[in-house]
């Protein structure tokens, strides 16, 4: 191990929540940020559609809450959602502020142009064209690299969380504490131990544990796996939601055409050209996310086709270009132009609504352990992500977790260990690592996707148990390297996926079992609580907290 590096505060993890996070905590001590890839590189930067916040006389945040209550399927946490739906707009003013542009409309109240999404009631996404993510990640790391006390670290990985256990065995309700992280910088296969009073989980989600996936390749799951390691509660893992349109094209890698072609007219069709979601939901394109990913996987079984078609040409010829400049152009790269003709898409893996659970601080059930962004379970999502809520809720909770770690005692870290795991030598070939995760992904894609059976999922299970001894003992022999470090992450989260799914006996939101057809309010109106040591709960305990 390569030494110790010392900061008031550590974040894993450079999109919206983790600079969000640092930026907020930098007057009270100096910023370790640790990043996988380039610190643009994030899924942050993928976010199309824009940031759900009430912008106008037309709209309230009772009517945010009441559409996001709806969406969540009687699983999102109130509280949360109307801390989001009351704090985001002040986020977002401060996001302008720093000089974040958003779209402009200059004859509506507040000047942003504001877009439809499905599930909503009013228009209410502020967006930056369709490269909202982009935009606000440029506004946000043009800060952080400019502050004095913040310092990012490129090509680095978390691979273990450092904790102190002092008392109890180590789960939901111990005394154990965070000091950090052991992260391996990935050019030069070292492992440095990054010691910091507060610890903040912010790496994104895992949509990489799919074949189908409209993630970057960083989303390999790293603080929900290395959270639930350490003895961190993890909760509603079943609920993946899956994007109803990415783009179907051997070029593309999955490309995603954002919801919010729909809330400006665009319609799906089956390869004839018959329009279908209508016979699913009443509110046929602009139903919910997991009602037209269903209704489009049905479709595409049911007619033994491999995609079906969105027809952009409702927009409008001149709005198309004008409104969705960056996919536009996308497209027109690939030869296919939306003006003209309907563009083949599918449904692919997109968002976890599950994580490493918190309370409406960002505390995680480990003392000085925070979690915000894709990575957390703060409650708001539910069983389904309503449209454009996740950028706002990385902002609203990253800054309520920012507020509690600067208002947490310091406290004086342990001494620290040398790292363990891992030895000097490598591997003489990495085609079982390759195959292994291959598999996996098909694996998960085919037996745990959008549409579920018990079969197919205690198939899927102990497949993903033997594959996840091999990873377990590679682990243990070799050098560690980020492909392996991914790897054994993805293998754990597609296991508490699994786990997760198998236990909730009943469709709820993205969960659709056929075995299990029907919504149960009587035996399944609870959140899925998981932990390494006391296996499924009723519920998280944050009772250390106080101690």
């Amino acid at each position: 191990m390569e030494g110790v590096r010392k900061s008031d505060f550590l974040v894993l993890g450079s999109g919206i929540a983790g600079l969000t996070f640092a930026l907020k905590v930098a007057d009270a001590g100096t910023v370790t940020v640790v990043t996988k890839k380039e610190n643009y590189e994030s899924s942050t930067n993928y976010a199309q559609g824009g940031l759900a916040c009430v912008s106008s006389a037309e709209d309230s945040w009772e009517l945010h809450v009441r559409d996001t209550l709806r969406c969540g399927v009687g699983l999102s946490r109130k509280e949360a959602v109307e801390i989001l739906a009351r704090e985001g707009p002040g986020m977002v003013r401060e996001l302008m502020a720093l000089g974040v542009r958003f779209s402009r409309d200059e004859k509506a109240p507040g000047g942003l142009e504001l877009g439809m999404e499905g599930g909503h009631s009013a228009r209410r996404i502020v967006h930056a064209d369709d490269l909202t993510g982009r935009e606000v990640e440029r506004g946000l790391l043009g800060a952080a690299v400019k502050h004095p006390s913040i310092t990012i670290v490129e090509d680095h990985i978390g691979v273990e969380l450092i904790t102190e256990p002092s008392g109890g065995r180590g789960g939901p309700g111990s005394s154990v504490s965070c000091w950090g992280a052991y992260v391996l910088d990935t050019r030069t296969r070292r492992v440095t131990a990054f010691v910091a009073g507060h610890t903040l989980l912010a790496t994104g989600g895992c949509g990489k544990v799919y074949l189908y996936t409209s993630n970057p390749d960083i989303a390999t799951g790293d603080g929900i796996a290395m959270a639930y390691r350490a003895g961190a509660a993890v909760c509603n893992l079943e609920f993946v939601q899956f994007h109803p349109t990415c783009l179907f094209h051997p070029e593309a890698k999955s490309f995603l055409i954002s919801e919010a072609v729909r809330g400006e007219g665009a319609v799906v069709t089956a390869r004839d050209g018959s329009t279908f979601l209508e016979k699913y939901h009443k509110s046929a394109g602009l139903a919910p996310r997991d009602v037209v990913a269903r209704a489009i996987d049905r479709e595409m079984k049911r007619r033994g086709d491999q995609f079906v078609l969105l027809d952009l040409r409702p927009i409008g010829k001149e709005r198309i270009p004008k409104r969705f400049p960056h996919i536009y152009q996308r497209l027109t790269s690939l030869g296919l132009d939306p003006t003209k003709e309907p563009i083949p898409v599918v449904p692919a893996a997109h968002y976890m609504c599950g994580g490493v659970v918190t309370d409406l601080f960002g505390r995680t059930t480990i003392r000085r352990l925070y979690a915000c962004g894709e990575t957390a379970c703060t409650g708001v999502h539910g069983a389904n992500r309503l449209a454009s809520n996740s950028l706002p809720e990385a902002l609203v909770f990253a800054e309520r977790a920012a507020r509690a770690a600067k208002a947490g005692a310091a406290g004086e870290p342990p001494h620290v260990h040398a790292f363990e795991g891992g030895h000097a030598v490598r591997p003489r070939e990495t085609v079982e690592m390759r195959h292994d995760w291959m598999v996996l992904r098909k694996l998960m894609w085919d037996y745990v996707g959008i549409v579920r059976t018990d079969e197919r999922l205690a198939t899927a299970a102990r497949r993903i148990a033997v594959m996840r001894e091999g990873i377990e003992e590679h682990y243990r022999r070799f050098g560690l390297e980020s492909d392996l470090v991914e790897l054994r992450n993805l293998a754990l989260v597609a296991e508490l996926i699994v786990r997760c799914a198998m236990w909730r006996k009943e469709s709820r939101g993205l969960h659709y079992n056929l075995d299990h057809p029907r919504k149960d309010d009587r035996e399944w109106l609870k959140d899925t609580v998981l932990s390494r040591d006391d296996g499924f709960l009723s519920e998280p305990s944050f009772s250390y907290w106080d101690e």
